[in-house]
């Protein structure tokens, strides 16, 4: 299914018609059919994603869904299977650090762009910068996760070879650790000298 976005028109006295300068998103259906049995719901739509049907709303009222059609008596929106998709993709910018108003310019930018050649360019590129973003938060997290584990190997001494009574300011200047003279910065935060 493609959207395309249509000029208003406001009647004018004496019958004519004039251009609004408000753009507005309008649903067109896709040149592919779909079984009726194959439509999707806003709450099975919304269950088969994980999502709220609250959050699918937002997604058709931001122009990133759109309903195939209405239900025969208009109660419901009807969603084709490839929302599925669309409803997942908008998931995975989400947790790669986008916000929904800029998946809505990478949505938009995509219909108003002159080629398929210029919407690759600019989704390349965003993906670029968050493939730089994502792997220097990976380095943070195997730093992270080397703390972690030189952590737990020195409090893991602490609970064979402290004795109960110690104090716990006795702590910094611990000496039950040969191995790590100097408590990793995730136990010594803690212990103030």
């Amino acid at each position: 299914m493609s959207s395309r976005k249509v000029r208003l028109q406001v009647a004018q006295p004496h019958g004519t018609l004039q251009p609004k300068a408000t753009l507005l998103p309008v649903s067109v259906p896709s040149d592919v059919e779909v079984a009726p049995e194959d439509l999707l719901q806003v709450g099975e739509l919304a269950k088969a994603v994980g999502k709220t049907v609250r959050a699918i709303h937002l997604y058709e009222d931001m122009g990133l869904i759109h309903a195939h059609e209405r239900s025969e008596k208009g109660r419901y929106r009807l969603f084709a299977p490839d929302m599925l998709q669309r409803v997942r993709w908008i998931s995975k910018l989400q947790s790669l650090g986008l916000s929904l108003s800029q998946i809505q310019e990478l949505v938009r930018e995509h219909e108003d762009a002159d080629s398929a050649r210029l919407s690759a360019t600019k989704l390349r590129q965003v993906y670029v910068d968050k493939l730089s973003e994502t792997r220097e938060k990976i380095r943070e997290l195997r730093a992270l996760e080397s703390e972690l584990q030189a952590s737990l190997l020195y409090l893991h001494t602490c609970d064979s070879a402290c004795e109960p009574a110690l104090p716990v300011n006795s702590c910094t200047v611990c000496e039950r650790h040969p191995e790590a003279p100097e408590a990793p910065a995730l136990v010594a935060g803690l212990h103030l000298s």
